[in-house]
This record gives C-alpha cells, sequence and structure tokens, in this order.
C-alpha cells in the first residue's frame, strides 16, 4: 500500500495522454474510496483534450491532470499495474513481485485520423471501453481489496 494509506492502482501506457488518463479518471470515479489511482507513461506526452472532454461528457474532470513518467513511481509500493497497451506491457519496468501486473489492451484513439468529431467519436468508444471493463472484469479482481 502506498504510505500506508489505501492500496494503489497505476494504469500504465505509453504517452499517458489518452488511454491511461481516462481509466485513471474512470477509476478514481468507481474506486477512488478504496484505492489511491494513479497514471503514467514509459514515454509521457500531454493529455489530450478529446481525453477531457471525452470525460467530462460523463461528470468525470482530468482537466487538472498531466502526463507523468512511470520514473515518478520508482520506489513506490504500487498493489496493481493496469497497463491498458501492448507496448506499456513490453516496457513495464520492474514492480516487486507482490505487484498485481493486470493488462488489457484498448484501441489508441489519438491515432484515428479526421476531423473534430471524428476523432472525439474514437475517444468516446474507448472511454466506453475503459468504463466497461472497469465496471466488470477489473471490479472482480480487485473485488477483495
Amino acid at each position: 500500500m502506498t504510505n500506508g494509506s489505501k492500496p494503489s492502482i497505476l494504469v500504465l501506457c505509453t504517452g499517458n495522454s489518452a488511454r491511461s488518463q481516462m481509466a485513471e479518471g474512470i477509476l478514481r470515479g468507481l474506486f477512488g474510496d478504496r484505492f489511491e489511482v494513479y497514471s503514467a507513461g514509459t514515454h509521457p506526452s500531454i493529455v489530450l483534450p478529446w481525453a477531457i472532454q471525452a470525460l467530462a461528457e460523463i461528470g468525470i474532470d482530468i482537466s487538472h491532470h498531466r502526463s507523468k513518467s512511470v520514473d515518478e513511481f520508482a520506489g513506490r509500493e504500487i498493489d496493481y499495474v493496469l497497463t491498458v497497451c501492448d507496448n506499456a506491457r513490453e516496457n513495464c519496468p520492474y514492480f516487486p513481485a507482490k505487484t498485481q501486473l493486470i493488462h488489457h489492451a484498448f484501441d489508441d484513439p489519438a491515432f484515428v485520423p479526421g476531423d473534430e468529431e471524428t476523432r472525439l467519436a474514437a475517444f468516446r468508444r474507448v472511454r466506453d471501453k475503459i468504463l466497461s471493463y472497469a465496471e466488470t472484469e477489473f471490479a472482480q479482481i480487485i473485488k477483495d481489496r
């Protein structure tokens, strides 16, 4: 556990710009009373505006989030690491054996071409998939914590 308080979840992706940011917001909304939730990237960049907008539409504000490097979490005890892209899973740094590593890849909406509405629609689709996963499969994984 982090700081002797609640168990922790770190959502890891490559850029920490879309999927991991949305997952962090969703997991905080669903489980923030029981878990400390963070996100980071193996190669952090910026939080994309479509991710912020897609979550705002369901009442989750991530406008204050910043893209963080996984290096910021070195030395911390993390209970669960959820990788949301294959690249992050393959480049995931070492975590102690007690850390439960979980992987569920989601499509990357950041690279969907098109106009603003097309791009936002891609972020909404991924948001909805992350939400569904969090409420079902991920909730089962952490249910006893």
